[in-house]
């Protein structure tokens, strides 16, 4: 029998995880995930540059327009990842939407706890406004801890009554880092990757014994959302952390934020990584792209080829 393309995506993770052990560091731990995940076939021109003191890439498809943009958070629970790991899925989203990118190699935990992350997206966000691109023409985009980091960087912004980007996209954000969903409960058997125990160790990771898990910086679940712009959030029926998007997406609508949810059926968590794979990705992405378009209104400002 052939094996299913979902499958391939579950051990190409699998396979990773388990070349560690009790012994493996954090950085290698890091080497090892960029080397499973860093290999982009998409053909858009990479620039690395400096975004407030943090290292960034921008990925630009040609002909994007130069005062729009998308600032993207890579996800690996705060823990591992990169804009290396992630520049096959950055590159796709950005030529599918015509979009250039600016992704970030946040400061990760242990070495740098919360609110390092935010700080650093904080200051990406400030840099790119400094560069000329006006809030009305930027969007976050982030997966798993990065969708974490798109809500809280917008929550933070508010705080300090500074303006917020137009629009928002969330991979399979991580929005309760207390693990509260009953998700956790009733998708454990269907998710072949992510348990509750292991979610909870990288919230401990990221936090430290001090930070209260509930806090809304944190986890964006408790946060009041009113005011946030609107949403686009994806999320696959398998994943343990399903009900970080769905209790989310009802707090939000509740609040009154434009938002948009998207359940895949069958697929897990941040499946749009493995394009080559499933063509639930490729219609993912695509579905991102519709979404930037109508609040960047790329397509309108993009030149002919």
């Amino acid at each position: 029998m052939a094996t299913a393309p979902i499958d391939l995506a579950i051990e190409r993770i699998r396979a990773v995880y388990r070349s560690w052990n009790r012994d493996t560091s954090v950085a290698q731990m890091r080497r090892n995930w960029d080397a499973a995940f860093g290999n982009s076939k998409v053909a858009v021109p990479c620039e690395t540059v400096s975004a407030g003191g943090v290292d960034g890439e921008w990925i630009s498809p040609a002909n994007a327009p130069p005062d729009k943009a998308v600032l993207y958070f890579h996800g690996g629970g705060f823990r591992i990842g990169s804009v290396a790991s992630h520049r096959e899925l950055i590159a796709q989203i950005a030529d599918a939407s015509g979009a250039r990118v600016l992704a970030i190699n946040y400061r990760l935990a242990p070495e740098h706890r919360f609110p390092a992350a935010l700080d650093d997206a904080l200051a990406a966000y400030g840099w790119m406004r400094d560069q000329g691109v006006m809030p009305g023409n930027i969007a976050f985009v982030g997966d798993s801890a990065g969708g974490n980091l798109v809500l809280a960087t917008m929550l933070s912004l508010r705080e300090r009554d500074l303006p917020l980007p137009v629009a928002g996209v969330l991979m399979s954000p991580w929005t309760d880092l207390a693990a509260t969903g009953e998700s956790y409960v009733n998708r454990a058997e269907s998710d072949p990757i992510h348990q509750r125990p292991m979610i909870l160790a990288l919230a401990k990771n990221y936090l430290g014994e001090q930070e209260d898990p509930r806090d809304p910086l944190v986890s964006p679940l408790y946060a009041d959302l009113r005011g946030l712009p609107p949403l686009l959030i994806q999320v696959g029926n398998r994943e343990t952390v399903l009900d970080d998007s769905t209790m989310f997406a009802d707090k939000a609508r509740d609040a009154g934020v434009d938002v948009e949810l998207q359940v895949w059926d069958g697929m897990i968590h941040v499946f749009q990584m493995f394009g080559a794979q499933r063509p639930e990705a490729h219609q993912a992405i695509a579905a991102i792209a519709k979404f930037l378009n109508r609040h960047l209104q790329i397509k309108a400002k993009r030149a002919p080829s």
